[in-house]
């Protein structure tokens, strides 16, 4: 029985010491429960695998044994081996896709700024160029009374012309050639959508200068004296292409009879108006006293932005008169259309520069001696002068 309680003695005794161990947070036992480490795990490992356990004995509250490894919370950078579930796989791959997104989307921006850069660039050196010169490419106006969105629109208006070639080449190409049917479409339509590019750039001209599309500044003199409201006349246009695109189907004669019609409503309307706005401007600024002339000018300039309207419309018109004309006719009648058009245009502009180029003292020297044949028409000198030229 002593031996028996003097056991039991001592391992109560023991145990009370374990207790008071566990119980105390000593220093030794803080600093080795804290941080954590990788080592201090591996060793409580290790002493799991082993069978025992640092702490014995003791009541429930004071058992107070570090978690395992493979029970704490990981982190970020956790290597565990634990598979993830389907919804953090989700989550995960979605992340991925949005940042990869992200950097395309800043790649393309950069890049688009970039090329604005060099295209500002390029417009400031042209617009720098021109001023120099003294005049700009489309009529002749001096660079000093330009606005900056005239300027601007000139020096589109310029691109645009080469761009022109480039299709005109293209369809008398596709012509010769006798492309399919197929490879032609996108040629015409490639073309259709260069003019739309022009009326767009029109359209933002017009809020900046509209006096400057409709005055037709930014065409040669010999386009000037054709222009109708800062454009061509789509009556006119049809007609001028009726004679060229023979021949014809009963169904396109009609149609674009029928089309040829509208247009031309169409433009009397819109010249009507335009006429109404010239008379109100006048009956505006002539009724205006000296008193009250700056309340008459600030009427006059609310009347003078209906001319933007006009101008778009009249666009617009032309516009869908192409389209139209691109619906009615086939697909190598269109093509021939489009050639037709950007020729006549193109002999306009060369017109333009011979007039320009030609001898300054012509018209003198042609005056003189039609003057000088009627006042001496025996003069045999003259005749032989006259003669030799």
């Amino acid at each position: 029985m002593k031996g028996s309680n003097s056991s039991t003695d001592s391992g109560s005794g023991a145990n009370g010491v374990n207790v008071a161990i566990a119980s105390k947070p000593d220093a030794h036992s803080h600093s080795h429960l804290e941080p954590e480490s990788p080592m201090s795990d591996n060793k409580q490992l290790e002493m799991d695998s082993e069978g025992g356990s640092p702490i014995t004995g003791g009541s429930s509250h004071s058992q107070q044994a570090p978690k395992p490894f493979s029970e704490k919370r990981k982190g970020i950078g956790s290597t565990s081996d634990k598979p993830l579930d389907a919804k953090t796989l989700r989550r995960l791959a979605q992340n991925r896709e949005a940042a990869r997104k992200s950097r395309l989307r800043k790649k393309a921006y950069v890049q688009q700024l970039e090329s604005s850069r060099i295209r500002l660039t390029q417009l400031e050196q042209d617009l720098q160029r021109a001023r120099s010169q003294g005049l700009f490419m489309g009529g002749g106006s001096a660079g000093g009374n330009l606005s900056s969105g005239a300027a601007i629109f000139d020096m589109e208006y310029t691109r645009w012309l080469d761009d022109d070639q480039r299709h005109m080449a293209e369809l008398r190409k596709g012509l010769q050639s006798h492309l399919g049917d197929g490879d032609l479409r996108i040629i015409v339509d490639n073309f259709v959508a260069h003019y739309d590019e022009i009326f767009r750039l029109k359209s933002v001209a017009a809020k900046t200068d509209v006096f400057h599309l409709i005055t037709g500044l930014w065409t040669t003199p010999a386009e000037r004296c054709f222009l109708w409201m800062g454009g061509f006349r789509p009556s006119e246009l049809i007609k001028m292409l009726a004679i060229q695109l023979d021949p014809l189907t009963e169904q396109q004669v009609v149609g674009i009879y029928s089309l040829q019609q509208s247009s031309q409503q169409a433009e009397e309307a819109l010249t009507q108006g335009l006429d109404q706005l010239h008379q109100s401007l006048v009956d505006t600024i002539a009724s205006g006293s000296v008193n009250d002339g700056v309340h008459h000018m600030a009427v006059a300039l609310g009347k003078l932005t209906n001319l933007e309207g006009f101008v778009r419309q009249a666009d617009n018109l032309r516009q869908q008169t192409l389209h139209q004309l691109h619906r009615i006719l086939t697909v190598r009648q269109a093509a021939k259309c489009f050639l037709v058009i950007s020729e006549y245009y193109g002999r306009l502009r060369a017109l333009s520069s011979l007039w320009a180029s030609r001898p300054r003292d012509f018209k003198e020297f042609t005056d003189y001696v039609e003057e000088d044949m009627s006042c001496a028409s025996g003069n045999l000198e003259l005749h032989a002068a006259y003669s030799n030229i």
